[in-house]
């Protein structure tokens, strides 16, 4: 499979999304193929289109927070409160515990649920820790690491971010605010659909360069961005982060090997798995169908996916990486909760989720529902095929 036979099955056959850029690549070779329309007035997706990378800013933040160790700035087995006093309830939980997903914070109401952002930052800064169970993964996590990051580097996230990831390494179309001027290339987010039990909910007017995460949305301001979403970003650049990063030129090997180490991951008594997470990534997990990490990579690599219809890998050894940009919520039907006694198919979906529903007002909606589990047959082995890669053993 290529390439753009993958493209073409997510955008023009499965229709799961409005558009997709695929990269791939080595220390060596670059591919890329794209299609589709970044907005509903029909725009084709471009080379320079901008992309809400949605939680793909969590990799941003778990690098970050490893150059600031290195730098000696932030010491990983501080206490939170060290760096970030705002956290009273977490001044017995290390920054390394909160790096890699080995408590579980939550808040007393939903930050996305307050009516303002100064209450969402009093739920915020009143988080609590527990002892992990079920799923690991957290937007949560990201979020704290921000103050802490704040806090250890003198400065706010985005210039951080700025003087030690994107300025060094070229990327001057990654934005934590989209300037006016660019918003027109931004892919949109417009429309989306979500059935959620009896909820039929539409996310409409929509503009160009909003940030689609609710608790981002709520919290982001021009100056001012949380530390699990809200990034935007090209292809372009994209490739030259995972360039940079296995170029050595974020963090070092050591720091890429400590991000790459299971956290969280075991087996369940009663059967299955809690989510194998590193440093602010998915590393490999013992069932492929619920790996982000490919097949065709190693151990030490790790893996992230954003909710809009993202998926990035890299592998610092064998040098590969994959990056997947695309728009999974431009009216589509993004998420699908079946009310209870029920499954896709009640709604007129293939049981992996493709296919289209009939919407309240009688409009035919693609359906995104499935999408990532469709990445390992027709993403993962178009990489694959593409590199000549073998599984890895």
């Amino acid at each position: 499979m290529t390439l753009e036979e993958s493209v073409d099955f997510f955008v023009r056959q499965a229709h799961s999304l409005a558009c997709l850029s695929l990269t791939c690549g080595d220390g060596h070779s670059l591919y890329t193929a794209r299609g589709g329309v970044r907005n509903e007035a029909g725009e084709a997706l471009e080379e320079d289109s901008i992309f809400d990378l949605a939680s793909l800013t969590k990799l941003f933040t778990g690098l970050l927070t490893m150059r600031l160790h290195e730098e000696g700035l932030l010491d990983l087995k501080k206490p939170v409160t060290a760096y970030a006093p705002m956290f009273r309830n977490l001044s017995g939980i290390r920054v390394e515990q909160v790096l890699g997903f080995e408590v579980q914070l939550r808040t007393g109401e939903r930050v996305d649920a307050c009516p303002d952002r100064e209450r969402a930052l009093q739920e915020l800064f009143a988080i609590t820790p527990h002892p992990p169970e079920g799923r690991a993964y957290s937007d949560m996590h990201a979020m704290v690491l921000k103050y802490v990051l704040e806090g250890a580097g003198g400065d706010g996230y985005m210039h951080l971010l700025s003087s030690r990831i994107l300025t060094p390494l070229g990327m001057t179309s990654t934005f934590g605010y989209v300037p006016e001027d660019r918003r027109p290339s931004c892919v949109s987010c417009n429309r989306e659909h979500r059935i959620e039990g009896k909820k039929w909910i539409l996310r409409d007017r929509v503009a160009p360069g909003t940030v689609h995460d609710p608790k981002a949305r709520i919290l982001n301001t021009q100056e001012d961005v949380t530390g699990h979403a809200g990034l935007f970003s090209t292809e372009k650049d994209m490739v030259r982060l995972c360039r940079g990063v296995l170029d050595g030129k974020v963090v070092s090997d050591s720091s890429l090997k400590y991000m790459a180490v299971n956290r969280t991951g075991r087996p369940l008594p009663g059967g299955g798995y809690i989510q194998y997470l590193g440093v602010q990534c998915y590393v490999r997990h013992p069932e492929q169908r619920h790996s982000e990490v490919p097949l065709y990579m190693s151990d030490r690599a790790m893996a992230l996916s954003g909710f809009t219809g993202h998926h990035l890998s890299l592998d610092p050894v064998t040098r590969v990486f994959v990056v997947s940009l695309g728009s999974r919520v431009m009216n589509r039907l993004s998420v699908l909760v079946p009310e209870e006694g029920k499954k896709m198919e009640d709604y007129g979906l293939l049981p992996d989720g493709r296919g289209q529903i009939t919407w309240v007002d009688g409009e035919k909606i693609w359906s995104s529902a499935g999408y990532v589990y469709l990445k390992d047959m027709h993403m993962h082995r178009a990489v694959q095929d593409t590199l000549g890669l073998p599984d890895w053993k």
